[in-house]
């Protein structure tokens, strides 16, 4: 049976740093636009910071969805299942905003991720919990880790954040979204730590 809690309490917190895959889902507003929903992986990528907040590192890839949903609206659903152990679905119903890397608040927030490869780090994603909720999880199957995948890090690791840079610049759906909205600022702030 499912449940909403008043945030995210200590046994929530403990399952979520149990998990080793999220999920992120936001949409744009237009009744016709594209929702986005990706999984999320990279062990210490995700923190949890307080009772109603948590944040994830925002990384390059082909698209920066969830960065432009955050900016035209803020709303955001960050979910996690059990693969593993007893069944359940958590989610985090809240408010994003993207922390780009020329934010002073990008200064505050990194050292969270200190233990996280952090090549290719673009935004960090602070959530704010409007509502927390969990659900049976009986339909999920079990599901073993075997390990992190590590193509990712070590192809944006080879980069120079002047690379890393025009690589984000020259991706179709960075600059913007696939709806037309605006995702990352270009050009991209240089990485200040």
């Amino acid at each position: 049976m499912g449940k909403v809690y008043e945030g995210i309490t200590p046994r929530l917190r403990a399952f979520i740093e149990e998990q080793k895959v999220f999920f992120v889902a936001s949409a744009p507003l237009a009744a016709d636009g594209h929702v986005n929903l990706s999984p999320k992986g990279r062990e210490g990528t995700l923190v949890v910071l307080g009772e109603h907040s948590l944040a994830y590192l925002d990384f390059g890839g082909s698209h920066a969805e969830t960065v432009a949903h955050l900016r035209e609206n803020g709303r955001v659903t960050v979910m996690w299942c059990a693969f593993t152990g007893p069944p359940k679905v958590l989610r985090v119903h809240g408010r994003g905003t993207p922390i780009f890397r020329d934010d002073p608040r990008w200064a505050e927030l990194i050292p969270h991720f200190a233990g996280a490869d952090g090549p290719a780090a673009r935004a960090i994603i602070l959530v704010e919990a409007v509502m927390v909720s969990d659900s049976c999880g009986f339909a999920v199957p079990f599901m073993d880790y075997r390990e992190e995948r590590t193509q990712h890090a070590q192809h944006f690791g080879r980069k120079t954040d002047e690379e890393f840079a025009a690589y984000c610049a020259n991706k179709p759906h960075n600059v913007t979204s696939i709806d037309g909205l605006p995702a990352l600022p270009m050009p991209l702030p240089a990485r200040t730590s």
